[in-house]
């Protein structure tokens, strides 16, 4: 019998074999993808919005694709700042996957394009596992969220080339330790930069767009630990990380290795 573990490994190296094409063929034509994942609520559709708005009034040719379980409220939000938006909906799928991401792509996305920014389904668990392609991956974190997270998600966080604290206005308020924070992040990704932003006062925007402009003009992005032991042990898979765990889905409970929802493809808005 196929252990869960060894599907899941199968779905990963199938996903990284798409993910280092798709990176390949947008590389040929000059676009750099930014992967961006974060907890539901973390702000990050609002400082996208920002950052496209800001990419846009200097002539910078980006696009944004958004991925959400249901509605079509992100893409709305972020068509505000004049450039190219797409909504998928993943009908239930709780992450992106390498070709979803691709066959979105197929038509739609600008030739001229320099950087494509993806928000990633609203998880810090399932989205970790899955390369889609991308140059530069943000991991964001709220400063209501606790300076705990990267604790409590190692993988995401152990994996994150930018790490981005967003809403910083409410920083005093909400009691937030930024040290305590960034000795947390330290610890599961020693070098990673870390930096701070309001979306609301435009504290910090741009910092996420020079990033991904640095690294769309070949400077090279961090390296976590995490993934050079993952490419020292030999595993296949980019990020080298597998799990299965249980979700609850109209009332029952599944257990799944994330393999892609047969016969449910994702649906899209342009």
């Amino acid at each position: 019998m196929c252990r869960v573990v060894d599907l899941q490994q199968a779905v990963l190296v199938k996903n990284d074999e798409c993910a280092g094409t798709l990176r390949t063929e947008l590389a040929a034509r000059g676009t750099t993808v930014v992967n961006l994942l974060s907890s539901p609520g973390s702000g990050k559709t609002a400082l996208l919005e920002a950052e496209l708005a800001l990419a846009a009034s200097r002539g910078v040719p980006v696009a944004a694709l958004t991925a959400d379980l249901a509605t079509e409220h992100d893409a709305e939000r972020l068509s505000r700042a004049g450039v190219p938006v797409k909504q998928v909906l993943t009908d239930g799928l709780c992450h992106l996957e390498a070709d979803m991401l691709r066959a979105q792509l197929e038509g739609w996305l600008p030739d001229e394009t320099r950087l494509l920014f993806v928000e990633n389904v609203g998880n810090l668990v399932c989205p970790a596992s899955y390369d889609l392609g991308e140059s530069l991956r943000v991991v964001l974190a709220s400063v209501t969220e606790g300076e705990d997270k990267p604790l409590k998600y190692p993988t995401a966080f152990g994996l994150a080339q930018l790490v981005v604290v967003t809403k910083d206005d409410i920083a005093e308020a909400a009691g937030f330790d930024e040290d305590v924070f960034r000795a947390n992040v330290r610890q599961v990704n020693p070098g990673v930069e870390v930096v701070l932003t309001s979306a609301r006062r435009g504290t910090g925007v741009g910092l996420m767009l020079e990033r991904a402009l640095a690294v769309a003009g070949g400077e090279r992005a961090h390296r976590p630990v995490m993934a050079r032991t993952a490419s020292a042990s030999g595993v296949a898979t980019a990020f080298g990380h597998t799990h299965a765990h249980a979700h609850a889905h109209d009332g029952h409970t599944h257990t799944h290795p994330h393999a892609p929802t047969a016969g449910v493809p994702a649906r899209s808005h342009s």
